[in-house]
This record gives C-alpha cells, sequence and structure tokens, in this order.
C-alpha cells in the first residue's frame, strides 16, 4: 500500500454567493498546511473498579488559512473583501468546501469520490506585512455534510445517486 501524497486531497471553496451554481476555487496556493481540526467533545469517567470510559460525543470542526495573500482576480478574495467591507454576519458567511479524494480511480467524466460541507467564514483579519495583502480566515464546519464526486475539469460537485 502507498502512501498518499498531500497534494492528492484537495479542498475546493464555494466562493458564490448567490446561492445559483456553486464556483469553486481550489485552497492551497500559499498555504503550507491545511489541516481540520476535529475538536472531538470527549466525556472521561472512572467506575468503582478503576475503569475508564470515554465517550465521544460529537465534533467541532475548524480549519485555518493562514496565509491567505489576497488576489485581486480570484472570486475567494472578492468574497472576503466583501465580508470585510460590509461587516457580514450570519447565512452571509455560509459557504461550503468540497474534499476531493484525488488518489481514488477517477471516473470517465474525470469525477473523483468527494465530501461537500458547510462551513461559516469567519475572517480573522487583514493587513499583514510587507509580503503583501493577507486575509486569514477560520472555517468553521456545521456538520451538514453531503457525500458524492466532484469533476476536476468543470468544478462541479454532484450528490451521490444523482448522476
Amino acid at each position: 500500500m502507498a502512501k498518499i501524497a498531500r497534494k492528492l486531497l484537495a479542498h475546493f471553496i464555494n466562493v458564490d454567493k448567490t446561492g445559483s451554481t456553486a464556483v469553486y476555487e481550489r485552497l492551497g496556493s500559499d498555504l503550507e498546511e491545511f489541516s481540520p481540526e476535529l475538536s472531538a467533545e470527549v466525556e472521561s469517567t472512572k467506575n468503582i473498579l478503576g475503569e475508564t470510559s470515554i465517550k465521544i460525543s460529537s465534533y467541532t470542526k475548524t480549519a485555518s488559512v493562514e496565509p491567505y495573500y489576497a488576489d485581486s482576480g480570484t472570486k475567494l478574495y472578492e468574497r472576503l473583501q466583501k465580508i470585510i467591507d460590509n461587516d457580514l454576519v450570519l447565512d452571509d458567511l455560509k459557504a461550503d468546501v468540497v474534499d476531493v479524494k484525488l488518489w481514488e480511480e477517477a471516473s470517465p467524466e474525470n469525477s473523483y469520490p468527494a465530501v461537500k460541507e458547510e462551513v461559516m467564514i469567519e475572517v480573522v483579519s487583514y493587513g499583514g506585512d510587507t509580503t503583501g495583502y493577507q486575509i486569514p480566515f477560520n472555517l468553521h464546519y456545521t456538520g451538514v455534510k453531503t457525500a458524492g464526486t466532484f469533476n476536476i475539469s468543470t468544478k462541479t460537485f454532484t450528490p451521490a445517486g444523482a448522476d
């Protein structure tokens, strides 16, 4: 069994807020690391026999995108700048992220197994140092997941059973 190269787990974020057709851009440019943290809710109890019982009841999944260097030619930059300029909150921060398993076998249409999950975008700060305009942000996953496939050529997600 071969080890999987990190570049084969692709993350695409929907940068369109109109709700009509999703527009996905791949995360990763300038990022040395992107690792969604699961932050499990863990309850540990010890019984009178000295045994430990552990219950994991939920996860609070988050991911940090830092650094993010603003690129005026991208829809992601436009989305983040709109959040900053208009102090957006609540549903205006909603998006989705698709994790695509590029190490799996592609379909003839160039689609790979994927999971789409709803997120809320939290802009942490903006500005940065002399290396460029930075807008670091966090993704807060809501737990609303959909399994399916993602076509790398057309950048479209298809829910399982919809094809």
